[in-house]
């Protein structure tokens, strides 16, 4: 499914309701929709975030990008998800549709499997808006 880019104020607060009610409310700290170049579309957090999220922005697509062509490489087309996993908190990325990329901080009080089943629910959300 391919996106433009181009997103209405209507688009665009209907993304936010949907983060916040699928991933902020269960306690996610930053949650952030980019597209694959790195441009900030939607920057949500819990309040207490401090992340330079336009940093972190171009860095996840860099990211992204660079396990993509690891993924050519070994004959798959991309990996169409990837997590980090830190000592304190951790990072999902997952793609949305063609364009755009949805980034996930949280701490050690959020489960894996149950983040994971949040965010397949706010990407079908997504997905439904554009």
């Amino acid at each position: 499914m391919e996106f433009a880019l181009d997103f209405t104020k209507k688009q665009l607060e209907s993304i936010e309701s949907i983060l916040e009610d699928e991933l902020i409310d269960i306690g996610v700290q930053c949650v952030v929709l980019i597209d694959l170049a790195g441009n900030v579309i939607v920057n949500l957090d819990n309040g207490e975030s401090d992340h330079d999220v336009y940093s972190l922005a171009a860095l996840a697509a860099a990211n992204f990008g660079a396990v993509n062509a690891m993924a050519n490489i070994i004959g798959e087309q991309e990996f169409s998800l990837l997590f980090h996993k830190g000592d304190k908190d951790s990072i999902h990325f997952s793609k949305v549709g063609d364009d755009l990329l949805l980034l996930t901080i949280f701490g050690k009080e959020v489960s894996l499997g149950f983040l994971r089943l949040k965010i397949a629910e706010a990407i079908k959300n997504i997905q439904a808006t554009l």
